[in-house]
């Protein structure tokens, strides 16, 4: 049962991984599962997963329509990607219910470290914004998708942290629009996860609830903060490998924490 304090705490974790996912286009689940663990109190990392997954799904959803209105959305490249990703979603999801929770976290963390650092390693690059969907680029958006989805269900994430450099490596586009376009991927392979979770009873839906109340106005803001940012080059990526940093290495230490104290 959630008291007073944790529906508060769950509202303002929302409004907070709603911002991050509309002004990054990721970072929704790797912000959501450790604040409903660490912060809400949550106490099975699985129905952390379950539960973020469900709220992010549904964040990412409205964060793609104000990028949307913006024109910020590479449509028919988004839709290829977060097509080939689907199935990825699926495996990766049962695969990840098999593994100890907190051995999970720690994995995860790690991968948002390695992500991270390739992200900063192209932080000065342009894009192109005129990219389009083609012969030459259609088998490299349909491998980084499938790829990408298999991660995204193992650490039971939208996948956006791993979608934007995905779509940008694959297309050549620039940021600001990996960060619309991997909001319709972000949106497919939370619902694809959380479907899977809730099957095994590792949603909590009223907690959920709340993430999405909070994330409704942080959408909002963090959609407007992005098209401030994309102006100054570089901005976009090194905040959110800045905030891969932080989390993951807050992250590593939690679960050492518990290691050793178990």
């Amino acid at each position: 049962m959630l008291d007073t304090l944790q529906y508060a705490l769950s509202i303002g974790a929302g409004l907070l991984v709603g911002f991050v996912l509309a002004l990054v286009g990721g970072g929704g689940s790797i912000l959501a599962v450790p604040l409903m663990v660490y912060v809400v109190g949550v106490p099975s990392p699985h129905v952390a997963i379950g539960t973020s997954a469900m709220a992010v799904a549904v964040n990412a959803a409205m964060g793609l329509a104000n990028h949307a209105r913006a024109g910020t959305v590479k449509w028919r490249c988004a839709l290829m990607f977060a097509a080939a990703g689907i199935l990825g979603a699926f495996v990766g999801s049962t695969a990840g219910k098999a593994l100890d929770g907190q051995r999970l976290l720690f994995l995860f963390a790690i991968v948002m470290i390695v992500v991270g650092i390739m992200m900063l390693k192209t932080r000065g690059a342009a894009g192109d914004p005129d990219v389009r969907l083609h012969r030459e680029i259609a088998p490299k958006v349909i491998g980084y998708g499938a790829g990408t989805g298999l991660f995204s269900g193992f650490f039971g994430i939208g996948g956006g942290f791993l979608i934007v450099p995905g779509l940008v490596a694959s297309t050549g586009m620039p940021m600001i629009y990996a960060i619309g376009s991997s909001l319709v991927a972000v949106t497919a392979f939370g619902i694809t996860t959380a479907i899977n979770y809730a099957v095994s009873g590792l949603v909590d839906w009223k907690l959920a609830i709340l993430f999405i109340a909070g994330g409704l106005i942080g959408g909002v803001l963090g959609a407007r903060a992005a098209r401030h940012f994309s102006a100054k080059r570089g901005w976009l990526t090194t905040i959110f490998s800045g905030l891969i940093f932080v989390v993951a290495g807050y992250m590593v230490w939690k679960s050492t924490i518990v290691s050793v104290g178990g």
